[in-house]
């Protein structure tokens, strides 16, 4: 079933790229942006992941925190983190459950099948409203220019 403006945002917990546990409750009161990536430094990924870093100071002072989520690892998030000074805490889906439940993996279609069998999530972002509901998606974000698409929805 695909999410849409309005739905509740699926739960979840997992850890960060510090290590920490995060779920979402965590950030009922605010607005989260919750952006998932097929792959940490890759081209694509790296400009959507610095756009947010250079303009988080901005979408923090519309009210919301930024996540990033994709299937690598604590290691690989970390390194990605440190390579690229990232502001944010990325998200160590590991297992796909987040990005199955966001409907970034898996769906119909031959590519999202090829993904899903690859462990790769799809490029797409969900702001969560204050009391956890889906506000805005955004089906297919502009990676060099993602933060200011972001900052007009928040």
């Amino acid at each position: 079933m695909k999410l849409k403006i309005g739905d509740p945002a699926p739960v979840f917990t997992a850890t960060t790229t510090d290590g920490n546990t995060v779920k979402l409750s965590d950030y009922f009161g605010t607005k989260l942006v919750l952006y998932f990536y097929p792959m940490d430094d890759t081209p694509g990924c790296t400009k959507q992941a610095c756009s947010l870093r250079n303009h988080l100071q901005e979408i923090q002072d519309k009210g919301a925190a930024v996540l990033g989520v994709s299937t690598q690892d604590v290691a690989s998030h970390q390194h990605f983190t440190e390579k690229h000074q990232l502001n944010f805490p990325l998200v160590a889906d590991t297992d796909g459950s987040i990005s199955h439940a966001y409907g970034a993996m898996g769906g119909g279609g031959l590519l999202k099948t090829a993904q899903s069998l690859l462990g790769v999530a799809s490029r797409i972002t969900f702001i969560i409203d204050e009391s956890g509901h889906i506000a805005h998606i955004i089906e297919k974000p502009d990676c060099d220019h993602h933060a200011e698409e972001v900052l007009t929805l928040l």
